[in-house]
């Protein structure tokens, strides 16, 4: 907050264009017909660590210390400048090295700028912003204590263009200084995307990829192995906050859940140790750390006291490829990504080669050497350390300076200056067919390197170099791998990338093993909650991200055949679920066929019943002229012998598949042929009836019955079933149908009524005929015969009426192809009723009874 309210403070005090850290006092005199006016610096100028100079300047700024020394200040005299204290990053100080590398190769060459110097400036920053801005001021103005001007105290000593910050929140307020002098900034190391915003930062540039597609690979790289459960920690810093914000977005398009989000600074102990408790009591196994260098060594020496149980770091480019970290074992396996690796021809060596003179000619680099070989260059009263004796090489050392194998961010400063080298060759050379011609200039307006900076487009050693809109280059990383090498020793290697000019979805890429947490091989989970299977459904537990969910099976009728499916689907109507519930497959059809056991048992039943029938009509046909045979209306006895024929093979049309033909020909049938059974019963009932009237005296009954009134009688009350069924097959026939209700796992192919009106008039029609048939019977029972055949025939008839009283609803509550069998058996039961109470006794007399088939026998009354 601090540093927020003086930066906005600086903001407006260069907005008036008043030369910073520079006075007006007076004129003194006139020089070439212009007022002059002598700036003189406010306040202490800071001493480069590396200085060279060039016809033009070219500023550096790197935190080649870890801290800045904190004073307390009395207020009672002027405050000192801020001073850095700590070791040396040797990391950045390679940095710094490669700019100087870089500007001694450019003037070195005859292509670039031939015939022009650039020189350099190089500060220490102490990883402050307080220091990185009063850097900014200075490289803004100069260094010179007085400067007699002829205008005002503006752009004077100003550089043409500055590489760094390594840290995203110091580029920000040195971008913010440096915007209104029009002064390109060029960044190798700052990946925050708010720098993209150009109204804030019009001359911001970098070689670095933003965060927003680092953010987006990391997304991506979490989701590639199906971690859907993480935590995430950032440094508190714009770089860390910016950076997490962003990825944050990015998981949640990726269906990723946070377990929690923690930020802390590497000057706050208390805080980074809060992180680490949070840590080891967390329940995901992967850490997503977006951190800064110097943050997460200072985080992963915490959590060395109490290493918690095994845990998959995932890393930003701020920290994967630091060696300086590689030494902490329980972090082996980590993944992330890093800026791609590249070959700097001579970098190694100039790296490699300081000179005991360049060495004592820089404090920066005194310092480095004396505690990379813990020795002192100078003769001090310090038993600690042995007095340097020349023998040192750097080529012993395993520190991230003597890495010169391959360089990652390394090429990104190597690229920052030669983006500026470009945009100065723009601005001051001229292109001819066979040579180039540079002008020499001492002032040069920064508006017009600014403007060629953002139009440069070239290839240096293989790597393209250029700016988008918002000063950003094409984004590419590396996907970087900790592992342990032969040696034990934990080092980076590289297993893939991720390129975001790709086409969607291709951008990402692994292609090579990896090792995870402890040296594993198997990839570790980390999830909420494990996967459903097929068959289940999510659904999320109250008050949790929804990533944390319970598996609930498919209800009835319902599938899902995807893992993690979020709801389940209904079959199609004539399908039913697996028992697995993860696939629908069609109901099995179900009906009376002719293969099931009960079918061939109601079939056997049926022709027995026919071959029964047939017996008899041949013992009565042949026994035609015997008394009993004759006295009992042989042409009654076998029309009903041929209508119970009939009976017994309808029922046969019920088994088998239905049809359209079948529906209509089995109810049909089935009515007509037992009401001409039951008309030839009662036919012979009203016989016996008649009979016995004409014994009487005086009574001529039998006339009016007679063979042709008794055929009428039959013909009539069949009749008139056979215009009921005519009449409901016109008007709505029986049809065959997919029964989907009775039963939600089968259909039952069944015929339906059409009309139940008609399906029950005819039943209605027999019904009634089996009663009246029945009332007569019973008033014949008892005429003195010694053989009355009204009484078989109440027998039969009773045995009729139950069979159909009982099947009423024996029929509407069977389900499926038992309502057809119903209907069978009904059929069979009556029909067998029939022939057995009317025909058998007849047939026993007949054939073992033959003394009782004598007219005198069927005369006697008893």
């Amino acid at each position: 907050m601090e540093i927020s309210l003086l930066l906005i403070g600086l903001r407006l005090a260069l907005s008036q264009s008043v030369g910073s850290f520079f006075a007006f006092s007076g004129s003194d005199g006139v020089k070439n017909g212009a007022l002059a006016i002598n700036c003189t610096l406010q306040g202490t100028a800071r001493t480069p660590a590396f200085s060279m100079d060039g016809e033009f300047i070219i500023g550096g700024v790197f935190s080649l210390h870890y801290k800045e020394l904190t004073k307390i200040h009395s207020y009672t005299t002027a405050p000192e400048p801020p001073t850095c204290i700590g070791s040396i990053n040797s990391r950045e100080l390679r940095f710094s090295r490669a700019m100087i590398f870089a500007i001694e190769e450019i003037n070195n060459s005859t292509e670039l700028l031939p015939g022009i110097k650039l020189g350099y400036k190089i500060y220490d920053s102490c990883a402050s912003v307080t220091v990185a801005t009063h850097v900014a001021f200075q490289l803004s103005n100069g260094e010179d204590p007085v400067i007699q001007t002829g205008h005002n105290c503006s752009n004077v000593g100003v550089v043409t263009g500055v590489i760094g910050e390594s840290g995203s929140t110091p580029s920000i307020g040195m971008s913010r200084i440096f915007g209104p002098f029009n002064i390109p900034l060029v960044s190798h190391f700052a990946t925050c995307a708010c720098l993209s915003d150009k109204k804030q930062f019009p001359t911001f540039f970098r070689t670095i990829p933003s965060d927003h597609y680092q953010a987006d690979a990391l997304a991506k790289l979490v989701k590639h192995f199906g971690w859907t459960w993480i935590g995430t920690i950032h440094s508190d810093s714009d770089y860390g906050r910016n950076g997490m914000a962003s990825f944050l977005e990015a998981a949640h398009r990726e269906g990723i859940c946070v377990e929690y989000t923690e930020a802390f600074y590497r000057t706050d102990p208390h805080k980074i140790q809060i992180v680490a408790d949070v840590i080891r009591r967390s329940t995901s196994v992967v850490v997503v750390a977006f951190t800064a260098s110097g943050d997460m060594k200072f985080l992963l020496e915490e959590l060395n006291q109490q290493p918690p149980s095994p845990r998959q770091w995932i890393g930003s480019e701020g920290w994967i490829t630091d060696l300086q970290l590689m030494r902490f074992s329980f972090c082996a396996g980590a993944i992330g990504v890093a800026i791609q690796q590249s070959v700097i021809p001579g970098l190694g060596d100039f790296l490699l080669g300081l000179s005991p003179s360049e060495v004592a000619a820089s404090s920066v680099l005194t310092d480095f050497w004396e505690e990379a070989f813990n020795c002192s260059l100078t003769k001090i009263l310090d038993t600690k350390k042995r007095l340097c004796d020349g023998t040192e090489d750097l080529m012993t050392l395993k520190i991230p300076y003597t890495e010169t194998s391959k360089f990652r961010i390394t090429n990104m400063v190597y690229k920052a200056v030669y983006a500026i080298a470009h945009a100065i060759h723009n601005a001051v050379c001229e292109e001819t067919s066979s040579t180039t011609n540079c002008k020499k200039q001492t002032m040069l307006d920064l508006s017009q390197i600014f403007t060629k900076l953002k139009k440069v487009n070239f290839t240096q050693n293989g790597y393209h170099v250029s700016f988008d809109a918002n000063g950003d280059p094409v984004a590419s990383y590396d996907v970087v791998n900790w592992q342990k090498s032969g040696s034990g020793d934990i080092e980076p290697v590289t297993v893939g990338y991720y390129d975001a000019s790709l086409p969607k979805g291709q951008e990402f890429r692994i292609n090579r093993n990896l090792t995870w947490l402890d040296g594993g091989l198997e990839v570790p989970v980390s999830v909420c909650s494990e996967s459903c299977p097929p068959g289940t459904r999510k659904v999320l537990q109250k008050g949790k991200p929804i990533c944390c969910y319970d598996c609930i099976p498919c209800p009835e009728g319902e599938i899902s055949n995807m893992t993690d499916s979020p709801d389940c689907i209904a079959c199609p109507k004539e399908f039913w679920p697996n028992a697995e519930k993860d696939a629908c497959f069609h109901k099995p059809v179900e009906f009376l066929s002719f293969d099931e056991v009960l079918s061939i048992i109601l079939a056997a039943f049926s022709i027995s019943g026919a071959c029964l029938v047939i017996i008899t009509a041949v013992i009565f046909f042949h026994h035609r002229t015997t008394p009993i045979v004759r006295a009992n209306n042989s042409e009654l006895s076998f029309l009903l012998l041929f209508s119970l024929t009939l009976c017994f093979l309808c029922s046969l049309t019920f088994i088998g598949a239905p049809s359209e033909w079948s529906c209509m020909l089995r109810h049909t049938a089935f009515g007509i042929t037992f009401v001409l059974c039951i008309s030839c019963v009662l036919g012979k009932t009203i016989v016996v009836l008649m009979a016995f009237k004409a014994t009487l005296p005086g009574s001529n009954a039998m006339k009016w019955f007679g063979p042709v009134q008794q055929r009428m009688t039959v013909v009539s009350i069949t009749f008139i079933q056979v215009i009921i069924c005519i009449i409901w097959l016109v008007v709505s026939p029986p049809f065959p149908v997919k029964n989907l209700t009775t039963y939600k796992e089968k259909i039952i192919l069944e015929c339906a009524l059409g009309s139940a009106v008609g399906f029950w008039a005819v039943l209605g029609y027999i019904g009634l005929l089996a009663v009246f048939c029945f009332v007569l019977a019973v008033l014949a029972r008892k005429l003195p015969d010694n053989f009355n055949e009204a009484k078989m025939i109440t027998f039969s008839m009773l045995i009729f009426c139950a069979v159909w009283v009982t099947f009423i609803p024996a029929y509407v509550s069977s389900p499926g192809k038992f309502t057809v069998a119903v209907e069978i058996f009904a059929i069979l039961a009556s029909s067998f009723g029939l022939i057995l109470c009317i025909f058998a006794p007849k047939c026993f007399i007949i054939l073992f009874q033959p003394e009782k088939n004598t007219k005198k026998c069927l005369m006697n009354k008893n």
